[in-house]
């Protein structure tokens, strides 16, 4: 029997004319509406004319978690009075209810997807209705895409709503066509805020890492707000390890039961927590309780203020789930559950200060989240690059270029970024691409192992991929029940089987047989290198070293430690760490890492300049990870000439043999070309190690070491870069001449260290007589005048004004130093002479 009392109780109902008006003319709209205001179950029997009288029509309800699929449809059945699977349905991975009369089929949005791939036109759907659109799931996103393109181009009667709590909705409006927005009022009631910081400061969120010291704060809080308050406590929390420790901080409560809802929590859980408690209650969930679920009884709202999304670093080739601060928008649907039946209270773990600071929104996952998955769905799709995709926000191209290489490297997509047929079927496995290779490509099926990894693995089965299998086939918990039905539906869509039994223990239902622990290790590390080839590594001093070329670290106690190969599965990076830390991984052996890494197998020479020399050595590299070196028979000339090259630039070019003469003709040169620019050339350190095809080969070529270098006349080879071709090269000596001749007869090197000065050093007597300064090019020397000892007696750039000023003071002080030397009154007019008084008087 239908519960009209309770249908009539849901807010939305006034929304719905306009609602059914609009699917009744532009075929899509935007449908905006509070948590319990009816959107989620309400609408839909609605919509399939299974309450209201309207026409029949299947519809389909995405929602973006399993356990909302499963509660949004078991509520709607409650409100028909009947058992689900009879007009209302649903489908999960690895589960489905439904019955040749279901009208209304609640799916996850990754279902939706794999179903579209199979049936474009989605046959036998009238209406799809894309449920809590807010939260910006990568699936959900690339549904309303594909969905949209089938409305565009195959079945423009198909019907769409994006249904959300809170949402950009006319960003939502703009994506379906100008789709009109439809908003429901809810009902609402106050809802006071606690500000509850923690007394002391705690560490900030890094990778999966949560201060304890904020978890035990938390607990604090809930225990506050049950003393403070009435009605049940919803306390909201990052992850399943930090409920698991807030509820053992709690311990037992008098009076109270405390539950844990999250999206691994056993049905039996789960249906407590959605239905009224006889006794007051604790429920600690994840981000699921924001608004894909109503909790009953609710009154106070505990918010830790984290949340989980995921991240790629793709620096280091890892990525998995991230602990950020949540959003304002998360934080203001997580008070809104206090509110929902009766005035409430939010207590937020922060200080309010920090309010202000934190996101408007989450985060879009298709901005940071790996891509792999989306990047073939678009390319089964049709539209590898997703630029005819209508998505809110484009995906990244650094992300989309790293999806491909895997994708390639898979075989799933071709060059030109289509899907092969082999990325088709692994489109449609369920699971990850990297782990549907290992699925397909695995000696014995590998669905066991695949299972494992399809899922967040329980912390307390430990890092070792092989224990964490055995402990699974145990069963005995809810994890162990999920990844046994798992393995049946991978077996199913795969064909795999499962290697024979090395040993006669019986394995749980539906896990297959077991095998011996030598086996099972092997087994396991085979589909797990195939999952991640890039990331085998060798035991290398203290660490790990991938082949993608990251460091990574096992945890004190791991049973991995001191295994010469692994493969890794999953790993984070801990806070202030270069390096990654394993979560999950397995021994494997190293021809099982070359198999499965092959394409990064690599042998190759590899020369380079080191400890001040060439080295050659032929190296076979897996990836980073070097397995043999051993001299090359005839190292590669042209790697040679490489590494002589890079030792010229870091060493400098005076790894040559320069002469005298040859550090002179490179100061000219760089005097002309200062002074008088081309055709002189550049001679810089810079300009000659970038030319060095001008004007050092062909001795380059035939070095083989660093001695060879040193052989190298620098002069000979500079030489070569003298304007010869226009005649220029033969004014070098009267442009820039080693020598010149001064008044006395005596001919004087002029140096041109400073090519923007050059400086003539010369005894003041022997320039005796002359008034011009001496010029090279147009440039007058800076002439260094010295007196008999040597020693510079006066600077200038300009004789005839220092004979005429400044030669009385030099006169003065050097007159009775050296009487022997001549000292006229007019220098200008005197006799210029190398010689002492008494000499010119002979």
């Amino acid at each position: 029997m239908i519960r009209d009392d309770a249908l009539a109780a849901l807010p939305v109902r006034s929304a719905l004319p306009d609602l059914t008006a609009a699917l009744d003319g532009p075929g899509a709209a935007v449908l905006v509406a509070p948590p319990g205001t009816g959107k989620t179950t309400l609408v839909p029997l609605v919509l399939a004319g299974l309450v209201g009288g309207g026409p029949a029509r299947r519809v389909v309800v995405a929602e973006p978690r399993r356990i909302a699929a499963r509660a949004a449809a078991r509520r709607m059945a409650w409100l028909l009075g009947e058992q689900p699977g009879v007009s209302v349905g649903h489908t999960v991975r690895g589960e489905r209810v439904v019955g040749p009369h279901t009208r209304v089929e609640v799916v996850t949005t990754g279902v939706l997807l794999q179903r579209l791939q199979r049936d474009q036109e989605l046959a036998g759907t009238d209406v799809v209705v894309l449920d809590e659109c807010h939260e910006r799931h990568l699936d959900a996103d690339t549904a309303a895409a594909f969905l949209w393109d089938v409305r565009q181009t195959l079945r423009p009667e198909l019907r769409l709503v994006a249904a959300s709590a809170t949402t950009d909705a006319q960003g939502w409006a703009r994506l379906l066509g100008g789709a009109p927005v439809v908003e429901a009022a809810g009902v609402s009631h106050p809802v006071d805020v606690v500000w509850a910081p923690p007394t002391r400061p705690v560490r900030p969120p890094h990778g999966m890492r949560v201060d304890p010291e904020l978890l035990a704060h938390v607990a604090s809080v809930v225990r506050r707000a049950l003393a403070e308050r009435t009605g049940d406590v919803l306390c909201f929390l990052p992850g399943v390890g930090e409920i698991a420790r807030v509820a053992g901080q709690l311990g037992s409560l008098p009076g109270i039961d405390v539950l844990q809802v999250h999206g691994r929590a056993p049905a039996a859980v789960q249906d407590a927590v959605l239905s009224p408690g006889e006794r007051r209650r604790v429920v600690l969930a994840t981000s699921v309780a924001e608004s894909s679920l109503t909790v009953p009884g609710v009154r106070v709202v505990v918010d830790s203020g984290l949340a989980r999304e995921p991240r790629v670093d793709h620096a280091r080739g890892l990525s998995g789930l991230a602990t950020v601060r949540a959003s304002r928008a998360a934080g203001a649907q997580r008070a809104g559950r206090a509110g929902r039946e009766a005035p409430g209270a939010v207590y937020r773990c922060w200080a309010q200060a920090e309010d202000t600071r934190l996101p408007a929104f989450p985060a879009p996952e298709i901005k940071v989240a790996d891509l792999t998955a989306f990047a073939l769905q678009a390319a089964c799709w049709g539209d590898p690059d997703a630029s005819g995709l209508a998505l809110l926000d484009p995906p990244p191209a650094g992300a989309m270029a790293a999806a491909r290489e895997v994708l390639t490297a898979v075989g799933a997509v071709e060059v030109t970024g289509r899907a092969t047929r082999r990325g088709t079927r692994l489109a449609r496995l369920g699971v990850h691409p990297r782990l549907g290779r290992a699925l397909l490509d695995s000696p014995d099926g590998g669905a066991e192992t695949v299972a494992l990894l399809s899922e967040e693995v329980p912390r307390e089965y430990g890092d070792d991929l092989a224990a964490a299998l055995r402990r699974a086939r145990r069963g005995g918990d809810a994890y162990a029940g999920r990844w046994a039905a798992e393995v049946r539906r991978l077996r199913g869509v795969s064909g795999a089987g499962s290697r024979p039994a090395a040993s006669g223990k019986r394995a749980p239902a539906g896990a297959g047989p077991a095998l011996d622990h030598g086996g099972e290790e092997r087994a396991v590390g085979e589909v797990a290198a195939l999952a991640f080839p890039e990331r085998v590594a060798r035991l290398d001093g203290g660490s790990y070293l991938m082949a993608s070329g990251t460091r990574v670290e096992l945890a004190e106690g791991s049973a991995l430690r001191g295994v010469p190969w692994i493969v890794v599965a999953v790993a984070d990076r801990p806070a202030g760490k270069g390096h990654g830390r394993v979560r999950l991984g397995a021994a494997v052996r190293e021809d099982v890492a070359r198999s499965a890494a092959a394409s990064l197998l690599t042998e190759r020479d590899e020369v380079r300049w080191a400890d001040g020399d060439v080295v050659a050595r032929r190296v076979e590299r897996l990836g980073a990870v070097e397995l043999a070196v051993r001299p090359p028979a005839d190292a590669d000339p042209e790697l040679v000439r490489s590494a002589l090259l890079d030792g010229l630039t870091r060493e400098g070019l005076g790894l040559l043999r320069w002469t005298e003469q040859a550090r002179l003709l490179r100061q000219r040169l760089a005097f002309l070309r200062a002074r008088l620019g081309k055709p002189w050339p550049d001679v810089s350190d810079e300009a000659l190690l970038a030319s060095v095809d001008a004007w050092l080969e062909p001795e380059l070529s035939r070095a083989r070491r660093r001695a060879d270098l040193g052989r190298i006349d620098a002069g000979q080879a500079l030489a070569r870069l003298l304007p010869w071709a226009g005649g220029e090269a033969a004014r070098l000596d009267e442009l820039a001449p080693e020598r010149i001749a001064v008044p006395s007869g005596s001919r004087v090197r002029v140096d041109y260290t400073d090519p923007e000065q050059p400086v003539l050093a010369v005894k003041l007597q022997e320039m005796f007589g002359l008034r011009q300064t001496p010029e090279v090019a147009g440039t007058p020397l800076l002439v260094h005048l010295l007196s008999p000892a040597g020693r510079p007696a006066a600077v200038t750039a300009d004789l005839a004004s220092f004979w005429r000023d400044g030669y009385r003071a030099v006169r003065s002080e050097l007159r009775g130093r050296y009487p022997k030397h001549p000292w006229p009154e007019d220098p200008a007019t005197a006799e210029p002479t190398r010689l002492t008084t008494a000499r010119l008087k002979r």
